[in-house]
C-alpha cells in the first residue's frame, strides 16, 4: 500500500491530527504571549484585548468561508489555511510589538478557522449517524490533547524567545504537508430556497432550528481563551510561579481529555441535552470551588482538572447536537456558526477577564468562570423545557 493510499484511507485520523496541532498552537500562544507581554509590564487590559486578535480574525472571515468551500472543496481551504498559520508563527521572533504581533494573530485567526472549519464539516459531513457522536468526539478530544500539551511549551521562552513559536510552525509544517495527499471533497449539494440564498437567510434558518446547541462552543471558546490568555496574568499576580501556571491549565485539558469520548457516547444515548447540563452544573461547582482555593496552586490544579472532566467535551458536544438538528445542506452553515460563537466567547473571555483584573480586587478571577457556566447552565435549562413544551 503506497503512502498516499494508506493517508487517504485513514482520512478522518489525518485531519484528526491537524487540529490536534492546531490546537497545540493556540493553547502555546494564548499563555505564552500573555506571559511575555506580563513582564514586559503591559497593562493586562492591553494583553487582554491582544488576546482577542486571534478570534477576531476568525470573525471576520467567517462570512467569506462557505463560498470558496463549496466551490474549491475541503483540501484547499485546509491548505491555504495552513499557509497563513505556518507563515504567521515564523514571523513572530522576527520584531516583538504589541501591534505586530496582534496583526499576527489575526492572520492565525483566519487560518485557524479555515483549517477548523474545512475539518469539522468534512467530518460531520461524512460520518455515519450511528458514529457522529464517537467521530466528534474524538474530534474534539483531539483539540484538547493539543491544548493540554501547548502550555508545557511555554518555559522555551526561558531558553530563546522565538524558539516556541519555531516548533510550533515545525509541528504544523509536519501535519499540514499530509493534507496534500488527500483526494478531494465537497460538501453536499444544496437544493431549495433557503439553502441557495445569501449568507444571512441560511444564518437565520441554521440558528433557529440549533441555537441551543451553540452554548457549547461559545461556553468553551469562554473558557479556553479565558484561562490561557488571563490566568496566567492573575496566578503571577498572586504569586504563583510561571512554572506551575504551565502545570496548571494542562490540567483543565486533561480532565476533558478523560471524559470527551465517555460523554459524547453518552450523549449519544441519553441525549446531547442532558448531559450539557450535568457538564454546566458540575464546571460551575468546580471553578466556584477553585476562586476559594486563593494562591494554593495545588488545590486550583485539582480543581481546574475536575472543572475540565465536567467542560471539557461542551465544545463537541455542540458540535454533535448541531449536526442532530441542522438538515445536511446545511451543515457547512451550522458548523461555521460553532466557530463563529466560539470566537464571540473567546472575544468576551480575556476582555471580561482583563476588566475583571482591573477593577476587581476583592474576589478571586475565578469566580468569573463559575458564574457564567451557572448563566449557560439555566439558558440551556430553560431552552431544553421550551423545545419539550413546543415538540
Amino acid at each position: 500500500m503506497s503512502l498516499r493510499t494508506f493517508v487517504n484511507t485513514h482520512r478522518f485520523w489525518v485531519l484528526v491530527l491537524i487540529v490536534s496541532i492546531s490546537g497545540f498552537s493556540q493553547g502555546m500562544l494564548l499563555p505564552l504571549i500573555s506571559a511575555i507581554f506580563e513582564r514586559d509590564g503591559v497593562s493586562s487590559t492591553l494583553n487582554g484585548l491582544s488576546a482577542t486578535a486571534l478570534y477576531i480574525g476568525t470573525l471576520f472571515v467567517s462570512p467569506f468561508m462557505e463560498a470558496p468551500l463549496r466551490r474549491f472543496g475541503y483540501k484547499p481551504t485546509i491548505i491555504a489555511g495552513g499557509i497563513f498559520v505556518i507563515l504567521s508563527l515564523l514571523s513572530f521572533p522576527l520584531w516583538k510589538s504589541v501591534a505586530f504581533w496582534f496583526f499576527l494573530r489575526l492572520m492565525i485567526g483566519i487560518g485557524d478557522h479555515a483549517l477548523h472549519f474545512s475539518t469539522q464539516t468534512w467530518v460531520t459531513s461524512s460520518s455515519p449517524k450511528e458514529r457522529l457522536g464517537r467521530n466528534i468526539s474524538i474530534y474534539g478530544l483531539s483539540v484538547g490533547v493539543g491544548f493540554a500539551v501547548g502550555p508545557l511549551f511555554v518555559p522555551l521562552v526561558d531558553i530563546y524567545e522565538g524558539l516556541p513559536f519555531i516548533v510550533s510552525a515545525v509541528l504544523s509544517f509536519l501535519a499540514w504537508s499530509l493534507v496534500f495527499m488527500l483526494h478531494n471533497g465537497f460538501p453536499e449539494v444544496m437544493a431549495g430556497e433557503v439553502e441557495q440564498g445569501r449568507f444571512i437567510p441560511r444564518v437565520k434558518a441554521t440558528v433557529a432550528v440549533s441555537f441551543i446547541a451553540f452554548l457549547g462552543p461559545f461556553g468553551f471558546g469562554f473558557l479556553e481563551s479565558s484561562l490561557n490568555s488571563m490566568f496566567p496574568v492573575y496566578a503571577l499576580r498572586i504569586g504563583i510561579p510561571l512554572a506551575m501556571v504551565s502545570m496548571i491549565i494542562p490540567a483543565f485539558s486533561v480532565g476533558g481529555i478523560l471524559t470527551q469520548v465517555p460523554l459524547g457516547i453518552l450523549s449519544d444515548k441519553i441525549g446531547r441535552k442532558r448531559v450539557m447540563l450535568v457538564a454546566l452544573g458540575g464546571g460551575s461547582v468546580a471553578f466556584a470551588g477553585a476562586g476559594m482555593m486563593g494562591s494554593n496552586a495545588i488545590g486550583i490544579l485539582i480543581m481546574f482538572f475536575i472543572g475540565g472532566l465536567f467542560t471539557g467535551s461542551i465544545f463537541s458536544l455542540g458540535i454533535s447536537y448541531m449536526s442532530d438538528l441542522t438538515p445536511k445542506a446545511l451543515l457547512p452553515t451550522g458548523n461555521l456558526l460553532c466557530g463563529i460563537f466560539f470566537s464571540l466567547g473567546s472575544l468576551t473571555g480575556p476582555i471580561l477577564g482583563g476588566l475583571y483584573l482591573e477593577i476587581q480586587q476583592s474576589f478571586s478571577y475565578l469566580i468569573l468562570f463559575a458564574l457564567f457556566l451557572g448563566t449557560l447552565f439555566v439558558i440551556t435549562l430553560v431552552g431544553a423545557r421550551e423545545k419539550q413544551l413546543a415538540g
